[in-house]
């Protein structure tokens, strides 16, 4: 992970250095969550105009903070939580040795997790000294295992990631602002609930507009809009993570499940494995 990765960074000590990466990275897969572990000397500098949303963890310090325009001064407490959503404008500074933990969240990722619960186009808010002792804790452990060089691999650090940005739509979202184009709650569960149903058949996006009672072009350009992924994307995600879900139960052949999924074969099936979760067949079913 790089800082630029994240959004139009600067990150500077008062000498002008950069600060010490102590950690960064991500694991195999597309969990959609980074971190980077930056340790100040003698105060910071952080100026940034975010693309991606970030969560960051700060030891003690006063801090100045100006966030969209607003000027804000506090002290932070150790391991205090700050949510700064993708699309802001943000600047930090502080005047003694800083520790961060940030963690970057892919915004399309973040979407996908809120449609999950039937939120679509839900936004995530900014916090500011706020006390989240499982979401810390989850962010931990994906510093340690970053740091220690992925030991527990990435099916670890996919589901950790998951969870982490589960708890982040669950808590610390709201819900779309009513506007034309909005899919709304119980669309989704329609939607969600026919592919369900469908998974072992071909589906189509005409078909799934009509659900919606809108054209192709409308469903396809709000959908991606709302949900974070495009129609064909959020398909094939159902039909992994159903996969996934038979694969572990252990009770049928890996051909059966890919078929009762709608992948073409066995093979299809193991490479999108590989490209979402990181790891291949047999290390999903072996888990840590």
């Amino acid at each position: 992970m790089k800082l630029s990765d994240v959004g139009d960074v600067s990150s500077m000590q008062p000498d002008g250095r950069p600060p010490t990466v102590v950690a960064d990275g991500t694991a195999r897969g597309e969990s959609g969550v980074a971190v980077m572990h930056l340790r100040y000397q003698g105060g910071c500098y952080v100026k940034a105009d975010l693309r991606q949303h970030v969560v960051c963890f700060a030891s003690a310090a006063p801090i100045m903070r100006r966030v969209a325009g607003k000027t804000l001064r506090h002290l932070t407490v150790e391991g205090d939580l700050s949510i700064f959503p993708a699309g802001i404008d943000t600047a930090s500074e502080g005047d003694c040795d800083v520790r961060s933990l940030l963690i970057a969240i892919d915004t399309e990722r973040l979407a996908l997790a809120s449609a999950e619960g039937s939120t679509a186009g839900a936004q995530l808010t900014e916090r500011f000294n706020q006390r989240d002792e499982s979401l810390k804790h989850l962010g931990q452990l994906l510093v340690d295992e970053c740091a220690g060089g992925y030991p527990r691999g990435p099916l670890f650090w996919n589901e950790t990631a998951s969870r982490l940005i589960a708890r982040l739509a669950a808590n610390y979202t709201t819900g779309a602002k009513p506007e034309n184009g909005v899919l709304g709650s119980t669309t989704l569960r329609q939607l969600r609930d026919y592919l369900m149903a469908h998974l072992d058949e071909p589906i189509d996006v005409a078909t799934l507009a009509r659900i919606c009672g809108r054209s192709q072009f409308h469903f396809s350009r709000i959908f991606r809009r709302e949900v974070g992924v495009s129609p064909y994307r959020y398909v094939v995600h159902l039909r992994l993570r159903r996969a996934v879900e038979l694969v572990r139960d252990g009770k049928l052949p890996l051909a059966q499940i890919a078929a009762a999924t709608g992948f073409a074969d066995q093979s299809h099936l193991s490479r999108w494995v590989k490209r979402v979760h990181g790891v291949s067949m047999t290390q999903l079913t072996n888990r840590h």
